[in-house]
């Protein structure tokens, strides 16, 4: 009767059911999640328009700057909006199509987010450690990102076209609040051993090439201010890195953690799950703003420009009534 099952039923619609423990009360989750939604996209769109119009931003910090905006950007866009109308309204249906093209361009761009993220590590490596050889080594940043592209986009390909024929018998119904990889095969009647390989083979050669690079990067750069900065020098470039440093923390260990729970049962609760299933994508696309965005001083100079601009011009157009 099992193989009859797998064999005639597969589910091409899917519910998707975050925290599902605190259920009746989703609505009001509404509220923080869709500030963080804003926050990440104005701050975002506010920090591409500024590097896009002003002057003096073409160097290479500023366009990684920029391209993380972007990915920033598009992380909470692709799922963030139908996670909110799920809250706020129950509309929990999705499409097996919907789900597959979801989890690519999800997986896609966290992907390519860690690997701006090594990008950024190696260009302060250079900057700081070898100056004067820092122009030789844009071009292979440029070609690092190329490579990026290919690498994410392949990958991520070869896991949709593996979840694609699966038979999905054993429910309809997604533990997350958008269609992870994982939570979506282990849906699956068929062998999944396969998926599961290729989501290591993911991580290692992803995550696990990347963070090698960052730690590597940050450890030398941090001997380097040791050996020749002064004190503040010093100070100023500890909180600088420490700042990065625990951002990326975050980034990487929630999401090993949302990684590691499906293949080991019963080591978190599920809402845990999805709670930090959820902020590892939306949290940095909302803090990396302000770290690599307005704590950079030329940033901040030009934004705070703007803002006097504008101020100025609120006021030359509604002026302010002197009393007599």
């Amino acid at each position: 009767m099992q193989d009859i099952r797998e064999e005639n039923i597969s589910y091409t619609q899917f519910i998707l059911v975050g925290f599902p423990d605190v259920y009746e009360y989703r609505k009001l989750l509404f509220i923080p999640f869709f500030m963080l939604f804003v926050m990440a996209v104005v701050s975002n769109c506010v920090i591409i328009y500024i590097i896009q119009t002003g002057k003096g931003f073409s160097s290479p910090m500023y366009l990684l700057i920029c391209a993380i905006a972007f990915v920033d950007l598009g992380i909470p866009i692709t799922f963030v909006p139908k996670m909110l109308l799920n809250f706020l309204f129950d509309w929990n249906d999705i499409s097996l199509t919907g789900c597959l093209v979801q989890m690519f361009f999800i997986h896609f761009i966290s992907s390519f987010e860690s690997t701006i993220l090594m990008v950024m590590a190696l260009d302060r490596y250079v900057a700081i450690c070898m100056p004067l050889r820092y122009n030789d080594y844009i071009n292979m940043f440029l070609k690092i990102g190329l490579f990026a592209v290919l690498r994410s986009g392949t990958l991520m390909s070869i896991l949709i076209i593996l979840a694609t024929p699966l038979h999905f018998c054993k429910s309809n119904v997604i533990r997350q609040c958008y269609c992870e990889h994982m939570a979506l095969v282990t849906l699956a009647c068929d062998n999944i051993t396969i998926n599961n390989i290729m989501g290591l083979v993911m991580a290692y050669t992803i995550v696990g090439f990347d963070i090698f690079c960052i730690a590597f990067s940050y450890v030398k750069i941090i001997q380097s201010v040791l050996k020749t900065a002064s004190a503040k020098e010093r100070q100023k470039a500890f909180n600088t890195c420490g700042t990065h440093l625990i951002v990326m923390s975050f980034f990487y260990i929630s999401g090993s953690v949302t990684f590691v729970a499906y293949r080991v049962s019963n080591t978190i609760s599920t809402d845990l799950h999805t709670l930090l299933g959820v902020l590892y994508l939306v949290f940095p696309a909302s803090i990396n703003p302000l770290i690599y965005g307005v704590r950079t001083k030329e940033i901040r100079q030009y934004l705070w420009k703007i803002v006097k601009q504008r101020k100025m011009a609120i006021n030359t157009h509604f002026p302010l009534s002197v009393k007599k």
